[in-house]
């Protein structure tokens, strides 16, 4: 191995197991009417925090990305549960499957995954509060965005979802707004219309 590093191929063995996120379909439609997948949600987050990242100027920007990267990665292995069906063993579920994806790289590696995880899972800073809070909102601007089969959306469950995440602050507030007003009206109309 050139360098001596022996950390190489137990990286992109994980990678391997990792880009089964570019398959995992979730609960949400894009506008052409195809089914999102995990790996393009993440990506989308990825971009809304690195735009909102600036409002939050005391907070680590880096630490925000990175637990956005890893928010959602053990649905690698299980796929994605719709927020509507969540039951409380979906933590669970997800650090065995984190578990499972970081097996093959060195412990200090698969430590530092676990513990962005963790953080991510648990809000237990307030990087992965911001998190918290653009997973929920980058959802529901999907679900208001996307060519939804009819009846999929429960509207009026999306007007509630996230809001203990979202209420963050006044920025956080002032954010979900116009969302939750074109969700009242995808409620109103029963559907969302899109140009």
């Amino acid at each position: 191995m050139a360098f001596g590093d022996d950390s190489i191929y137990p990286m992109l063995d994980f990678l391997r197991r990792a880009e089964r996120l570019k398959s995992t379909l979730r609960y949400t439609w894009t506008q052409t009417g195809r089914q999102e997948s995990t790996a393009e949600h993440s990506w989308r987050l990825c971009l809304f925090a690195m735009l909102v990242s600036r409002r939050y100027p005391d907070l680590d920007g880096l630490r925000i990305l990175q637990l956005c990267i890893i928010h959602d990665l053990g649905e690698a292995i299980h796929g994605d549960i719709p927020a509507t069906k969540q039951n409380g063993s979906k933590s669970g579920q997800e650090r065995d499957d984190m578990l499972d994806l970081v097996r093959p790289l060195p412990p200090d590696m698969q430590q530092e995954l676990l513990e962005l995880w963790e953080e991510y899972e648990f809000a237990k800073s307030p990087e992965a509060r911001v998190v918290k809070a653009l997973d929920k909102l980058e959802t529901l601007l999907q679900h208001v965005q996307g060519a939804n089969p009819d009846g999929f959306v429960d509207y009026a469950f999306n007007l509630d979802y996230g809001k203990r995440y979202t209420l963050l602050d006044q920025f956080m507030r002032e954010l979900r707004e116009p969302i939750d007003a074109e969700t009242e009206s995808c409620l109103l109309a029963r559907s969302c219309t899109h140009e």
